[in-house]
């Protein structure tokens, strides 16, 4: 799982310097995990992730955003609590979701918003 820094933010996900509406600069839809290591429940979060990337691989991308060091991200996204994970379709708004899901929950998310998500 690749850790994201601002620019390479901007390079894989979304370019918010240069575009006001949302614009997925990915091949691959992703889920964007912001943690902190301090964060208990990151901590639990991080092997199912670990295992979904594993399972999803060549489909989706997942990469982590540490809100410690990359506090200029975490503002723009207005993450207040963590794990704040969001998810960015091919195609379509990006969802975020809050708090650290069950491996179940996560995988129908990853189905349902990355995966069967409709193109218009």
């Amino acid at each position: 799982m690749e850790h994201l820094t601002f620019a390479t933010f901007k390079e894989k996900v979304f370019n918010f310097e240069e575009n006001q509406e949302w614009k997925f600069e990915g091949k691959l839809p992703c889920i964007i995990d912001f943690y902190a290591d301090w964060c208990g429940p990151c901590k639990m979060v991080a092997p199912i992730l670990d295992e979904l990337s594993k399972e999803y691989e060549g489909k989706i991308n997942i990469y982590k955003v540490d809100t410690e060091v990359e506090q200029e991200l975490s503002m723009i996204f207005g993450i207040r609590s963590i794990p704040s994970m969001l998810f960015c379709p091919a195609d379509g708004q990006p969802q975020m979701a809050q708090g650290a899901l069950p491996k179940h929950a996560l995988k129908q998310a990853i189905e349902d918003v990355l995966l069967n998500a409709k193109t218009n």
